[in-house]
């Protein structure tokens, strides 16, 4: 008897349904076909246990699976249920009406408990593309595919519980009812860490008000103990809230690369990831023998620290610089290509030297001569160009420490940032996949950062002083024309370039004699 199952595989961010053919007819072998890999080829033994520990058996008989198309390779074990109920069905151990209207999702254990698997939410949506009736698979991973609407999602414990709710149509449950609305607007309501806990570095909270108003990168240099990292962590208290369609993009990231914690079903919060300066180039920008999201397009929506940017491995950093400007990461195999989002702010630290106190007002710095400008030369200049505000951190002095008024609550900076941003969409309204400031290409700033005649003798000083190249400057339009718009400004004033300019303090002509 022959029987079809589906099943889906994730390319990317992107979900493909798979067929799961199962024939049984008189023999004593059992040949699984269609590119499957080691995890599936192993389900075999997965499923003779769950089968037997629920009351059922494998049919003693010869036993064909087929996984259509055969030409795209099958990975992971979450083929186990739908080839499981394929060989009930095609031994006459189970009904088969309804089998063909579901996607079966789930990795079985040895007493038939149906264990998550990753990549449920773009699964979800091609099962809605399709047309199928539902989708069935382990009780973790519910909510995440319940944030499809239009779906029915039967989330399940075990195995038996799959094979009754075909078995007894009658006692059906009623599928998972989840408001991804309500759930959303309730999960973006904490915010863990606030602007008005940092004392003092009035000037680096205005510089990283500027990057989030328009999206730019930003390098903070200073001592150790100079509150780096705090400012870096509080940045995405600041960004605009994510709208639903950025958390549906996130949340397929994160769901692709296994990151959704437990129950966890739509990501409502900007991503916030902190590599570790020992992280490889695959881990940072994605791939592998089967390609997974990095760090970058985890960070996509949100923001990438590297904390210690000249500990980074020098290829690990360079392999940023395409998806810096694209804002996408291509991983491309001889069969296939796949692309990933990377729409993230890069904000990053370092000390100013390697000892950490060169230009310290207190301590004096014992480098040896030449030990800061080799310093800085770990970041390539190609890269230092991607970043547009360089922020001098300098330390916090005692009578600024033992202040007892706050500093001003994040909540009041992001009403400024979003009104900035609201300016931007309005301004990039006809561009398709361009927000804010950051992401404008030559056309936009062409029509969009008019510079009057004193500020061309300004930018031009300082292009000549600073040795500064096209590149960056295009950011300091960029940067200026955000000012502007925190400003409430129509046109870039020589304020508003003058301000942008001294955010380019690392440039080679600049820093380290």
């Amino acid at each position: 008897m022959l029987i079809k199952t589906f099943g889906c595989t994730v390319t990317g961010i992107d979900a493909t349904v798979i067929t799961v053919e199962v024939s049984v007819t008189p023999g004593s072998k059992f040949f699984l076909v269609g590119l499957p890999d080691n995890a599936v080829k192993e389900s075999r033994m997965r499923i003779e246990s769950a089968l037997k520990h629920n009351g059922y058996r494998m049919p003693g008989k010869k036993i064909i699976i087929n996984m259509a198309p055969a030409d795209i390779k099958k990975e992971g074990s979450a083929y186990d249920l739908s080839i499981a109920l394929g060989i009930l069905a095609a031994s006459g151990q189970l009904e088969a009406d309804d089998l063909r209207k579901y996607i079966l999702l789930a990795e079985l254990s040895l007493d038939g408990t149906l264990q998550p698997v990753k990549g449920v939410l773009p699964i979800a949506i091609k099962a809605r593309e399709q047309g199928f009736a539902g989708i069935i698979l382990p009780e973790e991973n519910g909510e995440e595919a319940a944030i499809v609407d239009q779906l029915a999602v039967y989330p399940m414990k075990n195995i038996k519980d799959v094979i009754d709710f075909f078995v007894k149509k009658s006692e059906r449950k009623a599928p998972l009812d989840f408001n991804t609305r309500e759930h959303f607007l309730t999960e973006q309501a904490g915010v863990e860490f606030d602007f008005n806990e940092v004392k003092g570095q009035e000037n680096v909270k205005r510089s990283l008000e500027i990057a989030a108003a328009g999206g730019h990168n930003v390098i903070l240099i200073g001592p150790p103990g100079s509150g780096k990292t705090m400012l870096a962590k509080r940045l995405p208290t600041i960004l605009p809230p994510l709208s639903l369609h950025e958390a549906l993009e996130t949340t397929k990231i994160h769901s692709v690369a296994g990151k959704l914690k437990g129950s966890r079903g739509l990501v409502s919060q900007r991503p916030f990831r902190n590599p570790h300066h020992t992280i490889s180039d695959v881990a940072l920008v994605g791939g592998g023998v089967f390609p997974k999201p990095g760090e970058i397009s985890l960070a996509h929506n949100g923001v990438l620290f590297l904390d210690e940017l000249p500990e980074f491995k020098r290829s690990a950093l360079e392999v940023m610089r395409q998806p810096l400007e694209e804002r996408t990461v291509s991983i491309s195999r001889a069969k296939f290509e796949v692309l990933y989002p990377a729409s993230f702010m890069l904000i990053a630290s370092m000390n100013p030297c390697p000892c950490g106190f060169y230009n310290h007002p207190d301590k004096e710095c014992v480098c040896n001569p030449g030990d800061v400008q080799r310093y800085l030369n770990r970041i390539s200049g190609p890269l230092m160009d991607r970043i547009d505000l360089h922020v001098e951190v300098t330390p916090v002095s005692f009578d600024e420490l033992t202040v007892q008024s706050s500093g001003e609550p994040s909540s009041i900076v992001r009403e400024r940032v979003i009104a900035a941003r609201q300016k931007q969409q309005k301004r990039f309204a006809e561009d398709i996949g361009v927000h804010c400031n950051a992401q404008m290409q030559p056309r936009h700033i062409k029509a969009f950062c008019h510079l009057d005649a004193q500020c061309k003798t300004l930018l031009k000083a300082a292009m000549e002083k600073l040795d500064l190249s096209a590149r960056a400057y295009d950011r300091i339009l960029k940067v200026s024309r955000t000012i502007a718009d925190l400003d409430g400004a129509e046109d870039i004033q020589q304020m508003h370039l003058a301000e942008a300019i001294q955010y380019r303090s690392l440039d080679r002509g600049s820093w380290a004699g």
